[in-house]
């Protein structure tokens, strides 16, 4: 707050909106809305819900759509008012700005231009999920939303195969069964996973289970809400170089090189590329 101005100091304020609970916003949240001179949005009428929820009074105040469609229009207005000295309030439709959400442009123009940036903390579907997924938290790979086609997605999730953390994926409920055989076969039918749905919300679930497990459940069932994928890291700390040459030289009695690569790789949860690399060797050793 600015005590000689009575309201907010100048500045672009990224504000943090409840995934579900409407009582999950923060006080300093609601101290943002009510005093910044502009507010923006994903979805207007969200914000206006919530304001309207919290007793916050728009007043005369504009209140802006900014979201993907709209930015390349909308960042000169809002840059504008950050020039006059005006404080901005740009809030997500729901959790965090910029996770998995538009506005990065936004903050890059307005740090370019050199206006104060910083944000009013609060809700995270991906945060969240987390914490509640029972799964280690003390490394973890946020990887948004993963490609809709097959090939795209598998290559994808080839790509994060080998990370030593924990992988959560923001996904719909009309992919989530495609998405979760995607993720036996690449990283391992056993690799333990949760399904967290609607969190904060009234029908809040976490589904436990190993990935091939879970694309069972949901093959022919697609579920309603919000979906977050959480995935246990691979042991390939546990894996020695004997196993993974073991393991290639019976793959490739039956595979060519290519298939044995890819089938070991998902096998111990290992990156794909050192293990064709070892699969290239192995193969001309024995011609």
């Amino acid at each position: 707050m600015n005590p000689e101005k009575g309201g907010l100091a100048p500045g672009l304020y990224l504000v943090s909106t409840p995934i579900g609970n409407a009582r999950d916003i923060t006080l300093r949240a609601l101290d943002v809305l009510r005093e910044a001179d502009v507010l923006a949005a994903e979805d207007t009428r969200s914000l206006r819900r919530l304001l309207d929820i919290h007793g916050v009074a728009q007043g005369d105040r504009p209140c802006l759509a900014y979201h993907d469609h709209n930015g390349a229009r909308m960042r000169p207005r809002i840059l504008a008012a950050l020039a006059e000295g005006k404080s901005v309030a740009y809030a997500s439709e729901a959790g965090t700005p910029m996770i998995s959400d538009p506005g990065y442009d936004l903050v890059k123009a307005a740090q370019e231009a050199g206006a104060p940036v910083t944000a009013a903390p609060g809700p995270s579907a991906v945060v969240t999920a987390l914490t509640l997924a029972g799964l280690p938290t003390d490394r973890f790979l946020f990887a948004g939303f993963l490609p809709s086609t097959a090939a795209a997605r598998r290559k994808a999730l080839e790509e994060v195969a080998g990370v030593p953390a924990t992988l959560a994926f923001y996904e719909s409920p009309r992919r989530l069964g495609a998405m979760l055989a995607d993720a036996a076969q690449v990283l391992g039918p056993e690799r333990q996973a949760r399904v967290v749905r609607e969190v904060t919300k009234r029908f809040e679930e976490v589904r436990p289970g190993t990935l091939q497990e879970l694309a069972e459940i949901y093959a022919e069932t697609p579920p309603k809400g919000e979906i977050v994928v959480v995935v246990d890291r691979g042991r390939s700390e546990k894996i020695s170089e004997s196993d993974i040459e073991a393991s290639l030289r019976e793959a490739l009695q039956t595979m060519s090189v290519r298939d044995a690569a890819d089938f070991v790789s998902r096998m111990h949860g290992v990156k794909r590329r050192p293990v064709y690399q070892q699969a290239m060797q192995l193969s001309r050793d024995t011609d």
